[in-house]
């Protein structure tokens, strides 16, 4: 399997024959309920950046389980303004979310951390160590 690839929910697929018909090849992968990230395998690590502008630190989490990792932020805000009388002259509310899962299936679950700076979230996944198969040849009798 191919590490830290993009995990999408297919329940819905029966209905839809042609989703995947082209591979992805002429889509992004992107919605409104996503984020752009990029994915920089170093070798012994794999390097997540996910771009959340407009989120605080409080509205994002990243949860692991059964071999998948969800990374998901929901924030909203409301802004009042009001006459002298207290009637409205404007009032605007914003509501944003989304929420990205990768089968981290070789990767180190328990040393994975996070940073939050700057509008963009840093995951760091060590891989974990795996041991290639040995190739040998059996004598038959």
């Amino acid at each position: 399997m191919y590490g830290l690839t993009n995990y999408r929910n297919n329940e819905n697929s029966i209905f839809d024959p042609f989703k995947d018909f082209f591979g992805g090849l002429f889509s992004d992968d992107m919605s409104e309920n996503s984020c752009r990230t990029d994915i920089r395998d170093e070798g012994d690590r794999y390097i997540i950046e996910s771009e959340l502008p407009g989120f605080n630190k409080e509205d994002i989490s990243v949860d692991i389980s059964d071999g998948y990792m969800t990374v998901s932020a929901e924030h909203s805000t409301e802004n009042d303004e009001k006459d002298d009388k207290g009637n409205y002259i404007r009032r605007e509310r914003s509501y944003g979310s989304f929420s990205r899962s990768f089968d981290i299936s070789d990767v180190d679950a328990d040393h994975i951390s996070a940073e939050y700076k700057n509008g963009v979230l840093e995951m760091i996944l060590p891989k974990t160590q795996t041991t290639k198969p040995e190739t040998r040849r059996l004598t038959v009798g």
